[in-house]
């Protein structure tokens, strides 16, 4: 597994909810310097404290661990891609105006 890159989609992650290491490693009951490691790629967290993170960060373990998931997201990509390309013009518009406001929504 690729420990690096667990790291920095935490590290992403956190920063887009908004919170500082020192919040996310309260709500996880860890140390923060712990959890600055694991964002550094310097270590990796047992599975209870991961699943803390998920649940502090309110994101699906596949996101996270997306590197060894791989194949499941080359064939949600597929499936998207299907999807897309069966879609007029203005259907388009509409999913690319629904995917817009739930980036939006999620931000704020």
């Amino acid at each position: 597994m690729d420990e690096k890159g667990l790291g920095k989609r935490i590290n992403r992650v956190r920063k887009d909810r908004g919170f500082t290491a020192d919040k996310l490693s309260e709500l996880c009951n860890i140390n923060a310097t712990y959890l600055r490691q694991i964002e550094g790629g310097a270590k990796m967290p047992s599975l209870p404290v991961f699943i803390a993170i998920c649940n502090a960060l309110k994101i699906s373990p596949d996101y996270l661990l997306q590197d060894v998931l791989v194949e499941n997201e080359i064939s949600r990509i597929k499936e998207l891609t299907e999807l897309w390309e069966n879609t007029s013009p203005s259907e388009q518009e509409i999913a690319t105006a629904m995917i817009r406001a739930v980036l939006e929504h999620n931000k704020g």
